[in-house]
């Protein structure tokens, strides 16, 4: 690429007039650049925050890999199925249906010495997998294959990491290991679905609600976490379609209300697909909770769906201020209509929908008839440790689908942090930090060109392989 071009229409620009100033030379970098000259400029460039984040789906395997080995230390051992034996009986989960025969299911000791010789002879140690086993383990955790979709990941993939999610401690490695990939992106604010129920010990005893959250405000004032320049809130989460929903939703109101420093919101999750979810099953209990508690943030998952449907509209009747996905809104006009210039927020997860199958090709996603309606928009990575992706890759794709100016880039970003659920002050300072960083990014570049991105050491993973034959180094 010749940089004099680029650098030609620079020397006298002001950094006072960014939305008109700044985007002959953005066009330049995206006509010039080669694409991994572009996606090195999309991964230094600074970012706002991920706000549509499952921490247990944005890990990547090799990470949990790391993190389950690891967790030796603290008396946690996991076995993993590595053959189907058809040995009896394997149970029912909390919904009464009989479990799933899944190769690579992750268990805890405990349960290992729980089952008969059978059942023990289809699980190895996670230590103990030759190197073909452990490929294969890694493998099951990621949605790489033309012929995985929407079950693979729905019904195997989240099956699969079973115990792993139980461990706070392991819970707090990949959390630490996001914020330093994420920090390395140039990523400000992480707001993550990631709850404190349901953690045990290694002998299968239940941890307090207190004593997990103490372990996670421990793991964010770390050495690690706090050097990865990255600032974390939780959400806690919903699973939508269970039987006992209402009772639960009670149980994560009072969570919220009494851990606000540390968690921010709640999340409805779970396959829209499986009717027992409907939003509107919702709004009595809803009601009756907002005559208990105050300012509860609520970001549901609305619109990740084939079918059209009111579920965006109904999800807002719920009080959400965010929908996750949102693809079907764009067969709701009327509800499109409201969502102009705010209050409301879609969390846009382009490499999800494309590869759950909610969009055929990005010819079909409605993302950029939001952006450019002016529905307040911003791109997230959902469960990216599965797409084999990471933020950067969301904004290559809308950058190279939808030709991005670079104005729309650092709206996208103003919006994350502007719509995040922290207090004032907070949303205030990080917003600022943003703009600081970005008027930064921009005179550097404008004054060195390449050259000021020549600390940026890019990472990627699959999917950018696969799908743009963008083959780059994973870390």
């Amino acid at each position: 690429m010749n940089t004099r071009l680029l650098l030609a229409g620079w020397c006298c620009l002001a950094l006072g007039a960014r939305a008109e100033a700044a985007q002959p030379w953005f066009e330049a970098v995206k006509t010039q650049a080669t694409p991994a000259q572009l996606y090195r400029f999309l991964y230094a460039m600074p970012k706002g925050g991920d706000l549509h984040n499952h921490l247990t789906g944005a890990v990547r395997s090799e990470w949990y890999w790391d993190a389950a080995t690891a967790a030796e230390k603290r008396g946690y051992i996991y076995y993993t199925r590595v053959r189907i034996g058809n040995c009896a009986p394997y149970g029912h989960d909390e919904f009464g249906q009989p479990k799933a025969l899944l190769l690579f299911k992750d268990i805890q000791a405990n349960t290992f010495e729980q089952l008969d010789a059978c059942g023990k002879s289809e699980f190895k140690r996670l230590q103990d997998l030759d190197p073909h086993e452990k490929s294969a383990w890694l493998e099951s955790m990621r949605l790489d294959a033309p012929y995985e979709g929407r079950d693979e990941f729905f019904e195997a993939i989240w099956g699969r990491i079973g115990a792993l999610s139980h461990n706070p401690y392991l819970i707090c490695d990949i959390l630490v290991r996001n914020m330093q990939a994420f920090g390395k992106e140039g990523l400000l604010y992480l707001e993550t679905q990631q709850g404190p129920e349901g953690a045990v010990h290694p002998d299968g005893t239940p941890y307090s609600v207190d004593e997990v959250v103490g372990i996670y405000r421990r793991c964010l004032a770390s050495p690690d976490a706090k050097a990865s320049g990255v600032e974390v809130r939780l959400q806690n989460v919903l699973l939508r379609f269970a039987p006992d929903a209402e009772q639960h939703l009670r149980q994560l109101y009072a969570i919220n209300d009494r851990y606000r420093d540390l968690y921010v919101g709640v999340n409805f999750a779970g396959r829209e697909d499986n009717n027992k979810g409907y939003p509107l099953r919702f709004l009595p209990v809803l009601r009756e909770l907002r005559h208990q508690y105050p300012d509860i943030h609520l970001s549901i998952h609305a619109g990740e769906a084939d079918e059209p449907n009111f579920h965006v509209r109904d999800t807002l009747l719920l009080g959400a201020q965010r929908i996750g996905h949102g693809v079907n809104l764009i067969t709701d006009p009327e509800t499109m209509l409201r969502m102009r210039d705010g209050p409301y927020l879609v969390e846009i997860n382009l490499i999800s929908n494309l590869l759950l199958g909610y969009v055929k090709d990005y010819s079909e996603h409605p993302f950029p008839e939001y952006l450019r309606t002016g529905i307040p928009v911003a791109l997230s990575t959902d469960d990216r440790g599965m797409w084999d992706s990471n933020l950067t890759d969301e904004f290559y794709v809308a950058v190279k689908e939808f030709n991005l100016s670079w104005e729309e880039i650092v709206t996208l970003g103003r919006n994350s942090l502007q719509h995040a659920f922290v207090d004032e002050p907070t949303r205030q300072r990080l917003s600022a930090e943003y703009d600081k960083r970005v008027a930064g990014f921009v005179q550097g570049f404008q004054q060195k060109g390449w050259s000021s991105l020549s600390s940026a050491k890019p990472v990627s993973y699959g999917f950018l392989c696969r799908h743009y034959q963008l083959c780059l180094p994973a870390d």
